[in-house]
């Protein structure tokens, strides 16, 4: 994992590929946040109509129910949406962020319930003051929740839906005249490795020329080594072609 003063991280996969992540900034993750709070107090609000009806029979048990209704929404919240929409809130997703496992693994329920339950220690003194200074001094930008959880908050730009135009190879798709081999290696690929591929494409001038170089060189490598093709069927064709031709197979 490499973070750059420009706040790209790198990180390898368990297959080997190595795709770049920018981190979210802390002014984003606030704003994020910002919309968050306010679901939950909007949320907070309309079940305190039902707890301030306890008022009649005790003030005491109508302000306890408050307190109670307001812990389990401000910490279910983030569980339940960081978990159903895997890593967002309603916030991150207006603001195109996203909760990553630090090392590119799937998240898991117990990392996304560390992160909020740590929360409370975070927003201390006032203003998230703990957090702040953990993200400030983190060199991947991580809360102390984050910290605890090993997870990272990078920004999730929207993808436009797939164009077969974009992902369709340069020349003819050789792969396709091994149907026996090619239906093979649709079989072999994750969902994970070809929303990464689609990505990839779809994000490729984005990346430095470097960058793109090694990541398709990776993705190339990696395809090739889950069913090898003939030699007359790859000859000439570069990495980024190559890849193209597997997403031509995976997405047509």
């Amino acid at each position: 994992m490499i973070a750059s003063p420009t706040q790209n991280l790198r990180v390898r996969t368990p297959e080997g590929i190595v795709f770049s992540f920018q981190l979210a900034t802390p002014i984003t993750r606030a704003l994020a946040y910002a919309v968050d709070f306010a679901c939950v107090m909007a949320t907070t609000m309309m079940l305190g109509v039902v707890s301030g009806l306890l008022g009649i029979f005790s003030v005491d048990l109508s302000r306890a129910v408050s307190i109670l209704i307001y812990f389990v929404i401000s910490i279910g919240y983030g569980m339940f949406t960081e978990w159903y929409w895997r890593g967002q809130t309603v916030g991150k997703r207006l603001l195109h962020l996203r909760v990553l496992d630090e090392q590119g693994m799937r998240l898991e329920f117990s990392q996304i319930a560390i992160r909020n339950l740590l929360r409370c220690i975070d927003m201390l003194p006032l203003f998230y003051a703990v957090g702040g200074i953990a993200c400030a001094f983190s060199r991947k930008a991580q809360r102390l929740g984050d910290l605890a959880a090993s997870t990272i908050v990078v920004r999730n730009p929207p993808l436009q839906e797939p164009d077969l135009d974009q992902l369709a190879p340069d020349k003819w798709n050789s792969l396709r005249e091994y149907p026996h081999l090619y239906a093979r290696l649709r079989q072999r690929i994750s969902p994970r490795i070809a929303a990464v591929t689609l990505d990839a494409i779809l994000r490729r001038a984005e990346f430095e020329a470097p960058e793109r170089v090694a990541l398709f060189h990776d993705l190339a490598a990696y395809f090739k080594s889950l069913v090898p093709f003939p030699a007359d069927a790859i000859e000439g064709t570069t990495d980024e072609q190559y890849v193209r031709n597997v997403a031509d197979i995976v997405f047509r």
